[in-house]
């Protein structure tokens, strides 16, 4: 079965050459922005590990019982570790239970396989734990790790990982994989777009109307906000920022990542760069905004909002935090 990671058969032809060699390392580090394929060949690593029927080293047969139990994340010596939500923190009880589980000898596969989701959320000492681990791993077991970046890690669980780095597609050749796969051309540029060459966020992006749709209203209301002034921002705040907590910072993390795009797309604009826009469906707006609020603006205002979503994580107050972002923000002509 071919493992389908498109953009990164490099990956695909080295791990495999790892297996037929007898040479598979004790743990690796996947890294790439999120959506970019980390946990895919994550799971196709460890069906080519697991798989009893494989027609060739290396090569699973993806319709096995084992393989479907990996497929679904189920499999008895398989063990998935990451935080309970996405920006939280993996936390140290979680690498030592991990670490007993590690310990026995595998159920029916090979190897013991350990993923280490999204591991940059991982607490210093959680990743401290780890290295026990790293250093001394137990026969058979295998440890595969994500991360936005290796920098993120501590240096020392970088050393001891081989560590692959995974990029994202060009945006064409990505809007041809989702064509191929059957999504419209229309929709295909789109997501190719947002997704900026990550084809696992882009197929993500492609079920999930409900964002697609509170992304075109917040960049309606990015839009709208500019042309207002402090008085009708601060309202506009109040009611994004109304109800639970959580809710509220959920819905303010998601704006703020919408207007990051917005604000990156006007720097690009601004600046000269023939880079493909995140946003293509609103070229003509961010040319606007874009030559009434000029560089330093635009990249005023990403470093604001790149600023705002880190102190968001930190749970600072997020009325405050969003009225403060959109204060900065210059203020255009609706008729330019």
């Amino acid at each position: 079965m071919p493992w389908n990671v498109t953009g990164h058969e490099w990956a695909e032809r080295l791990l495999v050459g790892h297996i037929r060699q007898g040479d598979v390392r004790h743990a690796y580090l996947f890294s790439g922005p999120p959506g970019v394929g980390r946990r895919t060949l994550a799971l196709r690593l460890t069906q080519a590990l697991f798989c009893p029927q494989s027609t060739s080293p290396g090569q699973p047969c993806g319709t096995c019982r084992t393989c479907r139990q990996v497929e679904q994340m189920q499999h008895p010596d398989l063990s998935i570790v990451q935080a309970e939500s996405e920006g939280g923190t993996l936390k140290v009880d979680q690498v030592r239970e991990l670490q007993k589980t590690l310990s026995l000898l595998p159920y029916e596969a090979p190897y013991r396989v350990a993923w280490l989701l999204r591991f940059q959320e991982a607490h210093p000492s959680a990743q401290n734990a780890l290295l026990k681990t790293l250093e001394e791993a137990p026969a058979r077991v295998i440890l595969l790790l994500t991360a936005d970046s290796p920098d993120l890690l501590l240096p020392t669980i970088v050393s001891r990982c081989e560590v692959l780095r995974l990029r994202p597609l060009a945006v064409p050749r990505l809007e041809e994989e989702l064509t191929a796969r059957g999504l419209p051309q229309a929709e295909a540029h789109l997501l190719a777009h947002l997704s900026e060459g990550r084809l696992g966020y882009a197929l993500r992006l492609s079920e999930d109307r409900a964002f697609l749709e509170q992304r075109s209203a917040f960049l309606d209301d990015w839009l709208h906000l500019l042309t207002t002034g402090r008085t009708e921002r601060f309202t506009y705040i109040e009611g994004l920022t109304r109800g639970a907590p959580e809710r509220t910072r959920e819905a303010l993390r998601g704006a703020l990542q919408v207007w990051l795009t917005a604000w990156r797309d006007t720097l690009r604009v601004a600046s000269g760069a023939s880079l493909p826009l995140v946003n293509p469906d609103r070229a003509e707006v961010i040319r606007q905004v874009a030559q009434q609020a000029g560089f330093q603006a635009a990249r005023q205002c990403v470093h604001s909002l790149m600023d705002a979503l880190a102190r968001l994580d930190a749970n600072v107050n997020a009325r405050l935090l969003a009225e403060v972002t959109l204060l900065d923000w210059p203020r255009i002509s609706p008729h330019a």
